[in-house]
């Protein structure tokens, strides 16, 4: 659409008058997940709700959608009036002045919001973003393979145990994978596990000095761990897939275990898209037995750039995609499990929800218990748990992304991957200040 024809006219002859009523046309940019596709199939109650109000949808994969509206709010484009970001960029971006913040009224419950989520997409104590659904990490297993490899899946289980169990229920002749996990290169892609990874077996970006640390023998065991497991148990061609490569891969029965999002948990016990839906089991993400979960702390949530001239039309859409009502809406119309998870208090006090999701208290433990602001087993001068919140990690992490993607698909060694890494990163922070 030519951001320059931002309202469309429309003629009503009403006891032979012309009246001419224009409605606003709100382009907005969201990511291919299941919740975001479901949204949209319900915007007629919003719709008909505010007659004045268009709406025009940009879908796009997650590493394509992160482009786009990164360059489109830097060069102050004006493409769109509504972003679906994340908890990495709100802070940033709402420092640089590039979202509009939001003040929602009283009926819309702002401290319901889940406080870690809240505070992740919060800029000087100021909301900018309204959170759609909010996820940690966790382990997602088949029950049925676990118990015929004759193991328990620990509530906390280790990377050994996973290890294990990945190698007794992987059954490649019949189609079947110990383990899947994301190997498509992207920062909030395979680095979004990687990273949380690293952080249970001890390795860090930075240290407190901002000195890159991939030549720490922590990163060294992080990496070598997780191309080993992947390449002796994993699927083939993992370096090209992503989380919803995976989803349908677990869907189809082909995994053992899946260790990603929370917010999967609802696609993989629905009967009406999973072949397993009836034999999935849940627990924590895993851990290396050094007080760290691999478990994230992320939220995609919709937020207004600053260059919209329809803050006030955008705000209402926001405030009804992101409020209670909206909740009961699609519980109404899909079931109480398949709400989107992860945003507020009151969601995980709804007995109906409860009952419908048997994962809802771990999710919820996993984000409550994922502390951005102490991430790491050692310290850090960072915040962000599968990321590092400075401007230069969305570069950084995209080619250390695509370095650690290569390493699984045997392109390049564990060792040439960390070294490529160590130095683009050293360059990168030297280049910016932060070593001095």
């Amino acid at each position: 659409m030519n951001r320059f024809l931002r309202t469309a006219t429309y003629v009503t002859v009403l006891c032979g008058t012309v009246a001419y009523a224009h409605a606003d046309t709100l382009t907005i940019a969201t990511v291919n997940n299941g919740d975001m596709l479901r949204m949209q199939k319900l915007t007629d109650d919003f719709t008909k709700a505010n007659p004045d109000i268009q709406l025009n949808w940009v879908t796009l994969e997650e590493n394509a959608l992160r482009d786009k509206v990164t360059q489109d709010i830097a060069t102050k484009a004006g493409q769109f009036d509504i972003l679906t970001i994340g908890t990495y960029e709100v802070p940033i971006w709402a420092k640089k002045g590039w979202l509009a913040p939001l003040d929602f009224s009283k009926d819309y419950d702002v401290d319901d919001l889940l406080p870690p989520i809240r505070a992740g997409l919060s800029y000087e104590n100021k909301l900018y973003a309204a959170p759609f659904y909010g996820e940690s990490s966790f382990t997602m297993y088949r029950k049925d393979l676990l118990a015929k490899a004759g193991l328990t899946m620990p509530d906390k289980p280790t990377w050994d145990f996973v290890a294990e169990a990945a190698k007794k229920m992987d059954d490649r002749a019949n189609g079947v994978y110990g383990v899947c996990m994301r190997g498509k290169a992207g920062w909030g892609e395979n680095m979004a596990l990687i990273d949380s990874m690293a952080n249970s077996f001890g390795a860090r970006w930075f240290d407190e000095s901002w000195k890159p640390q991939f030549d720490s023998p922590e990163w060294k065991k992080t990496l070598t761990y997780y191309v080993d497991l992947m390449k002796n148990y994993g699927p083939p061609g993992a370096s090209s897939n992503g989380f919803q490569e995976n989803l349908t891969l677990f869907n189809q029965g082909k995994c053992g275990i899946w260790i990603d999002a929370t917010s999967a948990a609802s696609f993989v016990t629905d009967k009406t898209q999973s072949t397993v839906s009836d034999k999935v089991g849940f627990a924590q993400a895993p851990n290396a037995g050094l007080g760290k979960n691999a478990n994230w702390l992320w939220s995609w949530a919709l937020a207004i750039p600053a260059t919209s001239k329809k803050v006030d039309a955008a705000q209402k859409f926001l405030a009804w995609a992101t409020s209670k009502p909206y909740l009961e809406l699609v519980a109404a119309s899909n079931g109480w499990s398949n709400v989107p998870p992860g945003t507020r208090t009151s969601l995980y006090n709804n007995d109906n929800y409860v009952k419908a999701a048997p994962y809802a208290k771990i999710a919820l433990d996993s984000i409550n218990s994922a502390d951005p602001t102490k991430p790491t087993v050692k310290p850090v001068p960072y915040v962000g748990v599968q990321f590092v919140a400075i401007p230069e990690f969305q570069g950084m992490g995209t080619r250390v992304g695509a370095l650690f993607s290569s390493a699984l698909a045997g392109a390049v060694s564990v060792d040439d991957a960390l070294s490529q890494a160590q130095e683009d990163t050293t360059r990168t922070v030297t280049k910016a200040g932060y070593i001095k």
